[in-house]
């Protein structure tokens, strides 16, 4: 099989493999493209949780972002935890440098098992400073709740949500609806000119450990291969059902999704 495209991922690694860079990998790789890291911080955690994390020094993702990229030029970028404010001006002056115009931005705010990932001041400059210079920004509810500082209960409240962070400057939100109490799962798919909610039956499982990395990895890929970002979202939406649905069930706590699904299912993402 051919290659069909190039992704940079600029994330935590997840020691357990479902999350994080190892996720980001995992999902680049099943869809078809070649996937590069540029790793943000160490973390040590299993399906129980987080146990302990370790800043990667700051000259060294620079340099992973802009030697990598000089030489393999990505066609698409997922940026994943950022974990410090030093953090996120650091790419920030990255993206300056090599000018990569497909970005998608998942803002890793909170773990699986509620561990928060970072502090108050990094979540005000990914609002002011770096949520303008991507294409589409995919927080789930807890994170657009941070984001927007507003409660969600329902899907009118996504709108609420989606739109202030529309006015912070995102050119394209995706809120990510699986924590809203419902028989289906509505993810919202927001811009100034469309809005829509993707409906998806939910699946009862505890096994959802990677989803957001994974779906935002997924956008990428699919959007880098010349699909619009909406059908980008939608097709991601499919792939990580698909992969939810067909976990492995691995751990004590909450379990890592099934990233090669795809293999069985590929003529329905044509």
């Amino acid at each position: 099989m051919k290659l069909k495209s190039k992704i940079l991922v600029i994330a935590g690694s997840d020691s357990s493999g479902g999350a994080g860079i190892q996720g980001d990998i995992k999902t680049i790789t099943s869809l078809g493209c070649y996937a590069m890291t540029a790793i943000t911080a160490i973390t040590s955690q299993n399906t129980t949780g987080v146990l302990s994390i370790s800043k990667v020094p700051i000259n060294e993702i620079k340099r992973q972002i802009e030697f990598t990229s000089k030489d393999i030029r990505p066609d698409a970028i997922k940026i994943g935890m950022l974990h410090s404010k030093k953090v996120i001006e650091t790419v920030i002056n990255s993206l300056k440098e090599i000018k990569v115009k497909k970005i998608i931005l998942d803002p890793v705010m909170v773990a699986k098992g509620g561990t928060k990932l970072v502090d108050d001041k990094s979540i005000e400059i990914i609002k002011t400073k770096l949520m303008n210079r991507v294409s589409l920004i995919t927080p789930n509810i807890p994170e657009a709740e941070i984001l927007a500082k507003i409660k969600i209960k329902t899907t009118d409240d996504m709108i609420i949500a989606g739109k202030k962070l529309l006015s912070f400057g995102a050119k394209n939100v995706l809120i990510k609806g699986g924590h809203l109490k419902a028989k289906y799962v509505y993810d919202l798919y927001l811009n100034k000119g469309e809005k829509e909610f993707f409906k998806s039956k939910k699946i009862k499982t505890k096994n959802t450990h990677g989803t957001g990395c994974t779906l935002s990895s997924a956008i990428a890929t699919y959007f880098s291969c010349g699909k619009t970002l909406k059908k980008s979202c939608k097709m991601a939406i499919d792939y990580v059902n698909h992969s939810i649905g067909s976990g492995p069930n691995y751990g004590k706590g909450h379990g890592p999704i099934n990233h090669i699904s795809v293999f069985n299912i590929k003529n329905k993402f044509k």
